[in-house]
């Protein structure tokens, strides 16, 4: 069965295995989450299931979020979130999802939105190399040529240049499931996640 969850990035720290071997892991706080939603091909042409997480009052909400939740019974949840299954067959609206639909040592992946890092130049954004440290050279870290004039008189859509760097959402693929505390809903996976502490991420085990 396809597990998803929703959860908040606490934070990185590091544990020590039986040879004393440091690993890096990222904390996360997933969970508990309520199946929302079930898209099927009859009615949305995909199968899917709507999960939500973190309960808030009914004024955090919109009036369409609102009326959606309770056609279901569903309380006020603040983020709400689809994912693409195979079989629909295994979830049912009002079904809540923990951490202890996970095992010690299974591969996840995790999207989140990257830490913004506000315009940076083309050197920092895309790792160009700077023009010569000389006495009398005037392109130390400048872009230098960015197109031809009088033909075509215009810069390509997508050249890259100094611009917003980050804030974009990224995923990172077969991170592995150091431990597990079902009581306070904490996850423990090898490596880093995507985002700052306190960033909404997403789950997903194939």
């Amino acid at each position: 069965m396809s597990i998803s969850l929703l959860g908040t990035k606490i934070g990185m720290t590091q544990i020590f295995d039986n040879q004393g071997t440091a690993i890096p892991v990222t904390i996360l706080q997933l969970g508990p989450c309520i199946v929302t939603q079930i898209k099927n091909i009859e009615k949305d042409r995909y199968k899917a299931i709507q999960i939500g997480y973190k309960q808030v009052k009914e004024n955090k909400l919109t009036k369409a979020t609102i009326g959606h939740l309770n056609k279901s019974n569903i309380p006020p949840l603040k983020y709400l979130y689809e994912y693409h299954v195979k079989s629909v067959d295994d979830f049912k609206v009002g079904q809540i999802i923990t951490v202890n639909e996970f095992k010690i040592g299974h591969l996840i992946n995790i999207s989140g939105i990257s830490i913004g890092k506000g315009f940076t130049g083309y050197q920092k954004r895309h790792h160009f190399s700077r023009g010569p440290m000389s006495h009398g050279s005037k392109n130390h870290r400048q872009p230098g040529s960015i197109g031809a004039g009088t033909t075509p008189g215009r810069v390509f859509p997508g050249k890259r240049m100094a611009g917003r760097m980050g804030g974009n959402k990224v995923t990172i693929k077969n991170l592995k499931i150091i431990d597990i505390n079902p009581d306070n809903n904490i996850l423990l996976v090898k490596g880093s996640v995507p985002g700052k502490a306190g960033n909404i991420i997403s789950i997903n085990s194939k």
